[in-house]
């Protein structure tokens, strides 16, 4: 087979605010379900508590039990303290903008790394431009995408070093601002916490959390989310997966990608009632079961590469500011917050 050297081009606009306002006149109930739940702040400490207890564990422990542990354990914690990063960014746990930005940064605290803030400005920007290279966030570079394309050892090696490739995005960017005092602010918390964790714990619990986040992102069955989103493993047609699996559970609904992006105002405790109230809308959409089954095959399928994404040349007239809020911008009243 010949390997693939550019990404599939749309003449379409993205699938997600059409499907919105479909939805909206067909179940005008789902409006109900926008708002905010308040209590993800309980999860979110729990996490990071459950985080710091472990690190405290393995201290002292040999350097296979600490990998393991984070294999295990930490990488399931840490995936899900993003997930909770990412219902900050989309402000869907508190009225106050700058308490979910604090939220997330607490949320961020295991991680090492200061990320929550960036986070929040680059996804917001792949929701409101989708497939627009200069402006998406999740796209891959194309330097990224010939050097990996379709080998095992390149997928394997990228999925191994996924924050470190992400990094490198940053650069082509370049209308998104990427420094400010909220930056600044979040580094201030990580080296805070982290020289906590040196002082009180040793360099061993470091090396724990340190490990808890390469895992739950990378070459783990965990990073198969990030191929389940948006990368093209079915068809050319459809660009953006929803995951059905069991994981969902200690993941927060992660997986109801389609459900999301149709609505991001809704959080994460209402997402499967979307599907629930619409499901003539996400049972005709093929699906992930497993993000174990999907992590081998993404490994191993030649058929599928860095460039297996659709990419759209036209942005439109959106506007850099926006949002991309489809399903609150339709609303007439303002609903009630989630609990």
């Amino acid at each position: 087979m010949t390997k693939k050297t550019d990404f599939v081009y749309s003449e379409y606009s993205e699938p997600h605010r059409i499907r919105t306002k479909k939805i909206l006149k067909e179940h005008p109930e789902v409006r109900h379900l926008i708002g905010r739940n308040p209590k993800t702040i309980f999860a979110i400490i729990g996490l990071v508590l459950f985080q710091v207890v472990v690190a405290w564990l393995v201290r002292d422990q040999a350097w296979w039990v600490i990998a393991g542990a984070a294999y295990l354990l930490g990488a399931f914690a840490d995936h899900s303290l993003f997930v909770m990063i990412h219902e900050c960014a989309h402000h869907l746990l508190f009225k106050n903008k700058k308490l979910n930005r604090w939220a997330g940064m607490v949320a961020n605290m295991p991680q090492i790394f200061p990320s929550s803030v960036s986070f929040e400005r680059y996804h917001i920007k792949h929701h409101s431009f989708q497939g627009i290279h200069e402006l998406d966030a999740d796209l891959p570079n194309r330097w990224e995408a010939r050097l990996i394309n379709n080998s095992f050892l390149g997928k394997a090696i990228w999925l191994l070093f996924f924050p470190v490739f992400q990094v490198f995005r940053i650069s082509r960017l370049k209308e998104i601002q990427n420094f400010d005092s909220w930056i600044v602010a979040n580094v201030l918390v990580q080296v805070a916490f982290t020289a906590a964790i040196w002082y009180f714990m040793g360099g061993a619990a470091v090396g724990y959390l340190f490990l808890s986040f390469m895992f739950s992102v990378g070459l783990h069955p965990l990073g198969a989310r990030w191929i389940q989103e948006h990368y093209l493993t079915h068809n050319e047609e459809q660009e953006t997966y929803s995951y059905y699996g069991r994981l969902n559970t200690v993941s927060f609904n992660v997986g109801f990608h389609n459900e999301h992006h149709d609505f991001p105002s809704i959080p994460w405790n209402r997402l499967p009632q979307i599907k629930k109230t619409a499901p003539v809308y996400y049972d005709t959409l093929i699906s992930h079961k497993s993000w174990t089954v999907l992590f081998f095959r993404f490994l191993f399928d030649k058929e599928i590469s860095l460039f297996s994404r659709i990419v759209r040349k036209d942005r439109g007239k959106v506007p850099l500011k926006d949002q991309s809020r489809p399903d609150a911008e339709i609303q007439i009243e303002k609903p009630a917050a989630v609990v």
